[in-house]
This record gives C-alpha cells, structure tokens and sequence, in this order.
C-alpha cells in the first residue's frame, strides 16, 4: 500500500469518526433537550399544583366567611323576630294590666271578687290563724267581707272558721305616674301564715302573672303560628 491509499484510509476514518461523534453529540444534545423539557414540564405543573392548591385553600376561607357571615346575619335576623315578637307579647301583658285597674272601679263587683281571693287563699293555706295584707285604700272592702268569707271557707273545708288578722303593713298603691318606678299593686290580697313560711299571693298582679305564664305558649301559637320552645 503506498503513501496515497494510507492517506485516503486515514481520511477514510478521520470522516467517519467524525460523523460518529456527531452523530453522537447529536444524541446527547437530544437527549440533553429532553430532559431539559422534561424537568421544565415537571416544575411547570408542581408550580400550578401550588398555585391549585393555593387558590382551593384561599377559596375554602372564603366560603368559610360567607358561611359565618350568613350565619351571623340569620341569627341577628332570628333575634330581631324574637325580640319583635317579645315585645308584642309583653305589649299584650301591659294591656292586661293596664285593664286590672278597672277591676276595682265597680265596687261591688270588686267587693265580692276580695271576698272570692280571701275564700281561694285559706282554702290554700288550711291554717286555723292567718295573717291578711292588702292595699290601705281596700281595708274597708276586705273588713267588710271577712265574716262571709271566713263563714264560706268553713263550709268548704268542714272547719272552724279560721282567725284573719289584718295586718297593719300595707300592699304597695295602685300603679301611677309617682309609682311607675316603683313597687305597685293592682288589687287583692296576700295570706301568709302566722309563722310567715307559707305565703299565699293572690294579688291581680300575681294572678295576671300565672294565667299569662300558663297562657303564654297559646298566645305565641296564636300570634306567630308556633309555639315558642
């Protein structure tokens, strides 16, 4: 082999190493770019899934507040309703004791109703002595019934008829403007034992109180379709 094929040989295999290191570095550059996009892609959706992830948790405080707000706003709606209706009711209770100072205007009718609640009070109390406070502008009226009342709860109860000592202390006035702040009474009376540990109150004032309590469920039936728990 002369000088010219050795040369042409070694051109031979200069050309195709070369072309297989191309080839090659062709391969890695590819291969290269891949991965480079690969990893890209990868860090491009771990950044959305933070971004998701961010957005539902800001999403979720969101709706949390609108919830709270809501219900913040239904229960301040609720308590203006209930206070709405309290008021109706309590405005139906003034009514009703603004009407209890009527009772005693009819004087005989007022009469026979002390009498009725001195009656009802020792059949309450069954003692053989009691004790007797009323309002200072009643004590006529309730002297005045004391032997019929005493003679009618002996009949009732099969007893003697009790002793009733009217005390000197006073049930507070009939509501006015001097006593608008203050302790008032709307008729009746009030029985205690000599004792004191039993104590009957049958004042209009009291019983307004009980039949209203009794009544009340009826009354919120009647007024807003419901009775109120």
């Amino acid at each position: 082999m002369n000088d010219v094929d050795v040369s042409k040989q070694i051109q031979q295999m200069v050309r195709f190493i070369r072309q297989e290191a191309e080839e090659k570095a062709n391969e890695i550059s590819v291969s290269a770019e891949e991965e480079f996009n690969i990893e890209k892609l990868q860090l491009v959706e771990a950044e959305k899934k933070k971004i998701r992830q961010e957005y539902e948790r800001k999403d979720k405080q969101v709706q949390v507040r609108k919830k709270i707000e809501y219900s913040m706003q239904l229960n301040a709606s609720r308590i203006k309703v209930l206070q709405a209706q309290d008021d109706l009711v309590n405005s139906m209770k003034e009514v009703g004791a603004t009407e209890l100072l009527n009772v005693s205007q009819n004087r005989d009718s007022y009469k026979n109703l002390l009498k009725d609640l001195v009656v009802q009070s020792l059949l309450r109390l069954k003692e053989p002595s009691v004790l007797l406070r009323c309002r200072k502008e009643d004590i006529t009226f309730v002297k005045s019934v004391l032997d019929s009342a005493k003679e009618e709860y002996a009949q009732k109860a099969t007893v003697h008829p009790p002793e009733i000592i009217v005390d000197s202390v006073y049930l507070p006035p009939a509501p006015s403007d001097a006593t608008a702040h203050g302790l008032f009474c709307s008729g009746g009376v009030v029985l205690a034992s000599r004792d004191g540990k039993i104590v009957f109150e049958n004042t209009l004032d009291a019983r307004l109180d009980v039949v209203f309590r009794k009544k009340l469920p009826e009354i919120r039936k009647r007024l807003f379709g419901q009775v109120a728990t």
